[in-house]
């Protein structure tokens, strides 16, 4: 059962929505780039670190007690991604466990080999694999963005991967725009041709529920730091292809999964957080089980930021200097609001909105293709203002109002 969704109890649980600037309460639109902790997290992080934390492998209470908050971790991790425990790895960053596995998918690629990247996605899943291939003699092919509807080119997409393919690298969501792309469809045609699928649910993860079996992922990398919890990456790596993984390591690191891509001593108290990210989320949803509540949660969420957030836009729209940059209405989108203003860098629209009492960002965000294709990319970039749980429509409105007062 799912519950109703009370943003005035959901603000309850960030202590960060406390702070002010200039006696105003700040409103934090900055939520791509990292949310707001939840409580649930960071008194996982402070109970662990208070109680002794140890590493793993020890005889002692602290050992065990670790090796089990990194157990409970993987269970609930594995339940909000659609995926199974011993698949769950964790590590410093999405970017740095992207690395790690495509160092050592490559080790299986062959000569004629061929990868597929698009130019919508953050550079993370698309510079670990162009290196890869680099290094391997594969040929890259790139999926182009149509700049009018901000989406792929199904037609590229469909020429692009071909018998020789061996991985397609996408992602869920743009982190710059708010596109979510058709994965289910884009893993299938993968699939028939026998190649891999990466795919970066970075952005993805803070607003919409994820099923890693439904969309034909074979990897699936997300970071907690994004969904409310501490600086830890979550890679889900299906269990015959992570079988097959020979990740660089030490000789004495385990062979078995799915320690063997964790590399070096993990941030156990990070971890512990992420299982009271996890928490908030449940804590938003109903049902029988773990994932149930996972699930609904992650609906709710979506649910209420789309709302805001096609008020928000259908405002941008109107405002004649603003420039917005969005998919078209039938296309899904998470709630991140790309935009520019006509005659001011956007870095001079963020440090007024800052004075305001506004945190927003500026810059191309690592998705620097596609703000190339725009032709923004040497003139700033994007404005991006993302939605969070925590954020209100009274938020929105006042950001608007402030923004036409000197945008028109």
């Amino acid at each position: 059962m799912q519950r109703t969704f009370d943003v005035r109890t959901v603000r309850e649980q960030f202590p960060a929505l406390e702070r002010t600037q200039d006696g105003q309460r700040v409103v934090y639109f900055d939520g791509p780039g990292g949310s707001q902790v939840a409580q649930s997290a960071i008194e996982e992080i402070s109970h662990y670190m208070v109680r002794g934390g140890a590493n793993l492998h020890g005889a002692f209470p602290t050992s065990v007690e670790t090796e089990e908050i990194i157990a409970q971790t993987r269970r609930s991790a594995a339940d909000f991604l659609g995926a199974e425990p011993d698949e769950i790895a964790f590590g410093p960053n999405m970017t740095t466990l992207t690395f790690a596995i495509s160092r050592a998918l490559a080790r299986m690629w062959k000569s004629g080999s061929e990868i597929v990247v698009t130019e919508l996605d953050h550079r993370a899943n698309v510079d670990p694999w162009l290196l890869a291939a680099k290094e391997k003699g594969a040929k890259v092919r790139w999926v182009r963005v149509n700049p009018e509807t901000l989406t792929l080119d199904p037609a590229d997409l469909e020429s692009a991967i071909n018998e020789r393919t061996r991985l397609v690298a996408v992602g869920l969501a743009s982190n710059a725009v708010g596109t979510i792309n058709d994965v289910a469809a884009i893993s299938r045609r993968a699939h028939e041709a026998g190649a891999v699928v990466a795919v970066d649910a970075v952005h993805a993860a803070p607003h919409i529920p994820i099923d890693r079996d439904a969309i034909g992922a074979d990897i699936l990398t997300c970071s907690a730091y994004k969904f409310f919890g501490p600086h830890v990456g979550v890679s889900a790596v299906r269990r015959d292809l992570f079988e097959r993984l020979q990740p660089y390591k030490v000789e004495p690191a385990p062979d078995y999964l799915p320690d063997k891509l964790e590399s070096g001593t993990q941030n156990h108290e990070g971890i512990a957080g992420v299982k009271g990210a996890l928490e908030f989320i449940a804590s938003l949803g109903g049902g029988a089980s773990l994932r149930e509540k996972l699930l609904s949660g992650m609906q709710a969420i979506e649910e209420y930021e789309a709302d805001i957030a096609e008020k928000f836009r259908s405002a941008l729209r109107e405002m004649p200097k603003v420039k917005l940059y969005a998919a078209p209405d039938d296309v899904r989108k998470t709630p991140t609001i790309a935009f520019r203003v006509e005659g001011q860098t956007p870095r001079e629209v963020c440090e007024k909105m800052e004075r305001e009492g506004f945190f927003v960002a500026d810059g191309d965000f690592y998705a620097s293709t596609l703000a190339e294709r725009l032709g923004i990319r040497d003139r700033g970039g994007f404005i991006r203002a993302g939605l969070a749980p925590y954020n209100t429509l009274e938020e929105v409105e006042t950001f608007l109002a402030s923004l036409e007062s000197f945008a028109g």
